[in-house]
């Protein structure tokens, strides 16, 4: 058959750039039991069983442990990409390590054109470990990439036989090979018998183009006790930008308001979501500290992410230059 893609639907030669990062799934088990970082990514070199079905272009960008990415690297990816588009390639799979995969694929949403299938995989077991599911879901994101149904659906992740936006997905589980979550709206669609299923379409999002990033983005999660210790501690030239996982809607304890109030007279921009795993921010609550205070103060709701994903959209906003109502327009929902 040469190289042609035979997953139902898809009837031409699709070329793939498979961009390899590092993570869990280019990782081995050593005889102690710990999963420690190859030399060579097994996944990259077992990827010629896929040469009869697609023309894959493998690109060994990192071998990153997935707590070691930042966004410096998420920009290298979308420039890689962008480059691979100009060339006329069809699809993109990023196989990544789990911890941070959430984050660089929103980030990728965020910033490339919604063009071609981008699709981000990983794995929960390392290559020589019983159950290893690293190939599979490596094979599954590719039979998704090439799929011409996936034109349209934003950056996707593509693991345990569920397809989901980047948008909303999450890591939910520490080791479960069902980790990947997509609380509240569940997955867009299954890869079954080998080609992917759409049962919802994404709601299309404006995307943000930037040729940098910056630094001073932060993230904090409430508590009850918290006090305006952590919020006059960030009250620093250094600091960008904030992210604070209220609790409930989105409301905070009242100690903290003294503290959020000089960051804003400094001008730093404020994005307020949940710390909740269901549901959205919204501002509901009247009394000190409540989620309508809060927004009268000048902290921004941003309703559908979650703390790691605001904290992307706040950092690719500023990175963009957005400031005042634009950045707020940007930032104020998952849908912009």
């Amino acid at each position: 058959m040469g190289n042609q893609f035979v997953g139902r639907g898809v009837n031409v030669v699709k070329k793939i750039l498979a961009i390899h990062t590092g993570g869990t799934i280019s990782m081995s088990q050593n005889a102690q039991g710990e999963v420690v970082p190859n030399d060579q990514n097994p996944i990259a070199q077992d990827a010629t069983i896929l040469a009869g079905r697609v023309q894959l272009i493998t690109d060994e960008m990192f071998n990153l442990p997935s707590p070691h990415m930042t966004p410096v690297q998420m920009l290298q990816i979308k420039q890689r990409i962008l480059k691979a588009e100009a060339q006329g390639i069809d699809g993109v799979v990023i196989t990544h390590g789990t911890d941070t995969l959430e984050e660089t694929a929103y980030f990728l949403d965020l910033t490339l054109p919604n063009t071609i299938p981008v699709v981000v995989t990983g794995a929960m077991r390392s290559s020589n470990e019983v159950g290893s599911d690293g190939l599979y879901n490596f094979q599954s994101a590719i039979e998704v990439a090439a799929a011409d149904a996936s034109r349209d659906n934003g950056v996707m992740v593509v693991m345990n036989d569920e397809i989901h936006t980047a948008r909303y997905v999450t890591k939910t589980h520490t080791t479960n090979v069902a980790t990947f979550r997509t609380p509240t709206f569940g997955p867009i669609g299954l890869v079954t018998k080998g080609h992917p299923m759409y049962f919802q379409k994404l709601i299309q999002q404006t995307t943000c183009d930037i040729d940098h990033v910056i630094d001073g983005v932060y993230l904090l999660k409430a508590y009850a006790g918290m006090d305006a210790s952590l919020f006059d501690a960030l009250a620093t030239d250094q600091t960008r930008g904030l992210v604070i996982e209220g609790v409930g809607a989105g409301n905070l304890p009242p100690a903290t308001l003294p503290g959020i109030q000089r960051l804003l007279d400094r001008q730093i921009p404020i994005v307020l979501v949940s710390r909740c795993y269901n549901g959205v921010a919204e501002d509901i609550y009247d009394y000190p500290g409540g989620g309508i205070g809060l927004c009268k103060m000048g902290l921004l709701l941003c309703q559908g992410l979650n703390g790691q994903k605001a904290r992307i959209k706040l950092l690719v906003g500023l990175s963009a230059g957005l400031t005042g109502s634009a950045l707020a327009d940007f930032l104020r929902t998952a849908v912009s």
